[in-house]
């Protein structure tokens, strides 16, 4: 099968930072590139001076589906604008991150990684993801000399999948909680379709109500799933930099600190909250 290639031009764009940050799980770095599985299709890509080179198995017509993953169309200068003047914690970790985007991922994908995500490392995160998938996804199609890859298993598939096959896959007290969100989208008692379409408060709601999903992981999929910009997930990187640069030596209760990041980071909490993750966690 001949490989289909693709380039596109960008600005502010770290590729490697933006795919290693701890948003998605399903890239690997090899050769210079990065190679995933988005939908049913994989993909390789590549940052090059000035633009971002993407080549797939399968033809492609329209590569709109890629830009929109890899949000090639935001500007950044514009988001770094409405950050809060004189926060230079934040501006420190926005200079330091320049050109992370945060990517759109399919929902449900996404739910399912961040329900596995729970006490684990982004390595074992990756193992957990890949495992699922090579059981209970679809084969897709990879270029000549490429390691096998497979799709990520719907919600239904997983649906039927025991708890002790899912703990096979490495998903521990974890197993539960997939099975069980996997089983309520499938009886349509949550619809992740229709998420999409409410309120902040609305749709964090609605994700809550399936097992293993508490605030964090109903962030997570708000912000890197259906794209709520002003979504700001609370995890222990997250928490440090709030004590560190925010409440030094204060004992916050979780209503203040909701409270504050709301009134603080502003329409675009998103980006600041991912700043600050990556910056704690790789840099500071």
């Amino acid at each position: 099968m001949n490989p289909c290639r693709a380039e596109f031009l960008v600005e502010d764009y770290d590729l490697p930072a933006t795919l290693a940050s701890g948003q998605a799980f399903r890239w690997r770095e090899q050769d210079g590139g990065w190679n995933g599985v988005i939908g049913g299709r994989w993909v390789r890509l590549r940052a090059e001076p000035g633009r971002i080179v993407a080549e797939t198995a399968a033809p492609v017509s329209d590569w709109k589906w890629l830009r929109h993953y890899l949000q090639l169309e935001v500007n950044l200068a514009e988001i770094h604008g409405v950050f809060p003047r004189g926060d230079e914690a934040l501006q420190t970790a926005a200079r330091a991150c320049a050109g992370l985007r945060l990517l759109r991922q399919e929902p449900w994908e996404c739910l399912a990684s961040f329900i596995c995500s729970s006490s684990k490392q982004i390595s074992q995160i990756q193992q957990i993801i890949a495992l699922l998938a090579r059981r209970f996804g679809e084969p897709v199609p990879v270029p000549a000399g490429q390691e096998p890859a497979w799709s990520f298993p719907g919600y239904a598939r997983l649906a039927e999948v025991s708890q002790s096959a899912l703990r096979e896959c490495k998903l521990g007290f974890r197993a539960p909680y997939l099975c069980g969100t996997a089983q309520k989208l499938a009886a349509g008692q949550v619809d992740l379709a229709r998420v999409a379409g409410l309120s902040l408060e609305e749709a964090r709601a609605e994700l809550l109500k399936l097992p293993g999903v508490g605030m964090k992981i109903a962030d997570c999929v708000l912000l890197f799933g259906y794209g709520f910009a002003e979504a700001f997930p609370v995890d222990v990187w997250i928490m440090k930099a709030l004590r560190r640069h925010y409440f030094p030596r204060r004992r916050v209760k979780p209503a203040r600190l909701r409270r504050f990041i709301r009134g603080h980071f502003g329409p675009q909490a998103g980006y600041a909250q991912q700043y600050l993750f990556h910056y704690m966690r790789t840099k500071a």
